[in-house]
This record gives structure tokens, sequence and C-alpha cells, in this order.
């Protein structure tokens, strides 16, 4: 019966949709955040692991690279609504608050190669201190 609905279905030129993710729909969010993280880095895409930039980063807000989570923005997107933590978006526009200090900056490639928008992180991050 399907089968046939849908060959009808397609015959008039419908698309029929499906969720690609039904579990968020659901409230159920697949993307957990350990206790021991502390920020956030939400960009696509993901640097590479020690990246030197992203480390000095990290130190500067007296954090261990083990306290950072690195994230696409689909799965910032998905956390649950009381997390509370930093937020580093790389490349991105904020599109959510996670309650802590939230620092906005061009992607990692030109963040490396244009001093004024380095600086301009650094005030970022001074400016919470």
């Amino acid at each position: 019966m399907t089968i046939k609905r849908d060959w009808l279905l397609q015959q008039m030129g419908i698309t029929q949709w499906t969720l690609r993710r039904s579990t968020v729909s659901q409230g159920k969010s697949t993307v957990y955040l350990p206790a021991h993280i502390r920020l956030l880095l939400v960009t696509d895409p993901l640097p590479p692991p020690g990246h030197p930039l992203v480390d000095d980063v990290v130190r500067s807000m007296a954090l261990r690279s083990e306290q950072l989570l690195a994230l696409t923005i689909n799965q910032a997107l998905m956390l649950p609504s009381q997390v509370r933590c930093h937020c580093w978006w790389l490349g991105l526009k904020a599109t959510r608050n996670f309650n802590g200090i939230c620092l906005s900056t061009p992607t990692l490639s030109i963040l490396q190669k244009d001093p004024m928008a380095k600086r301009a992180l650094w005030r970022q991050i001074s400016h919470y201190k």
C-alpha cells in the first residue's frame, strides 16, 4: 500500500520529507557535555587537536586542553538548554548563549594571519579576566 502511495506522490512531483534527527524533536539530545568541560569551541571545520593558537587561548583562560571540547554548530545546537559553559565561536556568528564567557572571532586561518583579529581576541579574553 505504501509503495503505491509513494509512487503516486512521486508521479505528482511531491517530495516526501523525513526527519534526519527525529530524537531531537522528541526532546532527546544526542550530544552530552562531560562535567570537566569548561570551554566549547564551536567551528566548522574542527581544528586539529593540539593546534598552537587554540592551545594558547585555552592556557590564557587558565584552563587545560582536556577542558576544551570542539563542536560543529549542529552539535552545539543539540546541547541541552541547561548547559553552563564558556564558548568560543570561531568563524561563526554566536547563535546561542551558554551562560558563560562568549568569545567570537573570524576563522582560524584568518586569525593566524591577521594581527588585528588576534588583538581583538586577546582584548575579549582580557576583558573577562
